[in-house]
Formats: C-alpha cells, sequence, structure tokens
C-alpha cells in the first residue's frame, strides 16, 4: 500500500513537471517569434529610413551638379523646351482677349486647342448677341511640350489686353513622394515574406494590420504622384474672351494715349447716352401709365383746389363782416328809479 502511494506520487510529480516544461518551451517560442517580428519590423524601418535618406541623397546630388538656377527659371519659365527634362515643373497661364469677331474668335481658339493635342477642362458662356456683349470663359489642359505654340495660336486668334505666367518647380515636393513609394513598397514584400514565415494566427493578424497601413500609405502617395505627373504633362491654360465693338488700342506715345483718353471718354458717353434711350424705351409703358393718371387726376385735383380756396375766401368775407357791424346800445334798467 505504501509502495502504490509512492508510485502515485511520482507519476503526478512527473505529469506536472512534464506539463511545466512543455508551457515554458511554448512560451519561450512565442516570445523568440514576437522579438523576431520586432527585429525584423525595426530592421526593416531602418532600412527604409537608409533607402530613403540615399534615395533623396542621389537625387540632391544630381540637383547640384545640374547648371539650372532660380535666374535661370525665372528667363525660361515660358518656355519648357528650355528646361532639363528631370526638373518637375508646373506652367500656368492667365490670357485675357477681346474680339470685334466673336463666333471666329472663338472657333480660332478651339481649333488651337486641338491643334495642341489638349482639351478644355471647363467652359463658361454667357452675355447677349444682340448688345454685343458675350463672353466665355475657357480653362484648357495643354501638354506642356506644345505650351509656347499654344500661347502664340491663342494670341493670334483675338486682341490679348493682359497675359500673366507662372512655372512652379516641384521637384523636391516629387522626388519626396516617390522616395516614399519605393521605400513604402520595400516595406509591404518584406512584410509580405514574415506574412509566409507566421505560425500562429495572432502573428499573421499583427502582419496583415501592418500591411493595411502601408497599403493605405502606398495608395496616398500614387494619388499625389499622379496627380503632379498630370500637372506636369499638362499646363493650364485660362482664358477670359470678351466681345467688344471696339478693340482696345495700345498707346506708347502720350500723343497717342491723350488721343485713346479723349475717344475713350467720348466712346464711353455715347455708350451712356444710348443706355438711357434705351432704359426710356424700355419703361414705355409705366411712362404712359404714370400720363394717363395725372391727365384723368389733374382736373379732379384743380377742382378740389378750387373749392378750398372758395371755403377760404367764405370764412374771411364772414369775419370780416362780423368785424364791421356797429355794437347795440345797452338798455336802462327798469327796477333802477
Amino acid at each position: 500500500m505504501k509502495h502504490t502511494t509512492l508510485s502515485r506520487f511520482a507519476s503526478l510529480a512527473a505529469s506536472a513537471a512534464l506539463a511545466l516544461s512543455l508551457a515554458a518551451c511554448g512560451s519561450t517560442s512565442r516570445s523568440t517569434y514576437s522579438a523576431a517580428v520586432s527585429n525584423d519590423t525595426a530592421a526593416l524601418s531602418s532600412q527604409d529610413a537608409g533607402d530613403y535618406e540615399s534615395y533623396s541623397a542621389e537625387s540632391a546630388a544630381a540637383g547640384e551638379g545640374s547648371s539650372f538656377s532660380s535666374d535661370d527659371l525665372t528667363s525660361s519659365m515660358l518656355d519648357p523646351s528650355t528646361v532639363e527634362s528631370s526638373r518637375k515643373i508646373v506652367y500656368n497661364a492667365s490670357v485675357r482677349m477681346e474680339t470685334t469677331d466673336y463666333d471666329t474668335t472663338r472657333a480660332a481658339l478651339q481649333e488651337a486647342v486641338t491643334a495642341a493635342n489638349g482639351y478644355l477642362e471647363s467652359t463658361d458662356q454667357g452675355g447677349s448677341k444682340d448688345s454685343g456683349s458675350r463672353y466665355t470663359y475657357y480653362t484648357a489642359r495643354i501638354p506642356a511640350e506644345n505650351y509656347r505654340s499654344f500661347l502664340t495660336a491663342a494670341g493670334e486668334a483675338g486682341n490679348v489686353t493682359s497675359l500673366n505666367e507662372s512655372a512652379q518647380d516641384i521637384t523636391a515636393e516629387y522626388v519626396d513622394v516617390e522616395a516614399r513609394l519605393k521605400a513604402l513598397n520595400d516595406q509591404r514584400d518584406r512584410l509580405n515574406a514574415l506574412a509566409d514565415k507566421a505560425e500562429t494566427t495572432a502573428d499573421l493578424l499583427e502582419i496583415e494590420s501592418q500591411l493595411s497601413d502601408v497599403q493605405y500609405q502606398l495608395e496616398s502617395y500614387t494619388g499625389q504622384m499622379r496627380l503632379m505627373d498630370n500637372q506636369v504633362r499638362y499646363s493650364t491654360v485660362d482664358i477670359s474672351l470678351q466681345e467688344v465693338r471696339v478693340l482696345t488700342p495700345t498707346a506708347t506715345t502720350f500723343g497717342e494715349k491723350f488721343v485713346e483718353a479723349v475717344t475713350s471718354g467720348w466712346r464711353g458717353f455715347v455708350d451712356g447716352a444710348e443706355d438711357l434711350v434705351l432704359v426710356v424705351v424700355y419703361l414705355w409703358p409705366v411712362v404712359l401709365i404714370v400720363l394717363a393718371i395725372l391727365l384723368v387726376a389733374r382736373p379732379a385735383l384743380k377742382r378740389r383746389k378750387a373749392r378750398r380756396a372758395e371755403k377760404k375766401q367764405a370764412k374771411l368775407a364772414a369775419k370780416a363782416a362780423a368785424q364791421a357791424q356797429p355794437a347795440e346800445p345797452a338798455k336802462p334798467d327798469d327796477t333802477v328809479k
């Protein structure tokens, strides 16, 4: 009996020791894998940072070796063909023009857009043909290589009164996004490799969470790069076309400016007089109604005024008569004897 009890106790002790050993092994395995994932992630972040820094440094070195400067940008920003292909320049222009032949100029502008392999992003029209005040606002997207030739063709379609151009260098922003995309792609590949080696569901879920975050950042930066590529590849040209009766002359001397001022002043006076006449013509029904009311009401007003005058005269006459009548003498009092 004593031997049996000792045997059972030994068996229980052996089982407990085996269970503790297995638990320790499992815990050690889990801790080792988690540490490996953490170390791989940290190493990956360091590697990505190193890739990003080296990529940016190479791009910066390429920029330093270039002969392109801010002065060059100012002098050549109107012609993309003079800018290095490695630079990312966004060209924008705003053109204000007028014409006496509205339909012909509109057709010429649309032909210029087509000839430049561009497209109209938006169009806004208004005004009246009868009054000669039609207008159109265009937003054209023109390939950068045809930017200069398009502006030349557009300038020949009508009388340009103002032209504003700008060039924005987004090379630094572009290189930054490009480097981040490269680092994120490398990180995604590394996480996919770790996912293939995952031994537990918890490890796989943790890696998938990181992959989801990386994928979100990849899509965001990819959208930014596509937008910048589109802005660089297609220049934006805003055109304001106004129909006029007389084109605005370009004065250079004092005499020409004086004549232009006199002519413009007289033209403004004539236009104002014409507008006043047109307003009267537009309001002629109202004018007729007002005149009819005055014609009908005038006799009644005169009669009313005459009656008031008669009443006033009668009051004055009665007052004068009362003042002119003598007072009666006092009668003797019969009670006094």
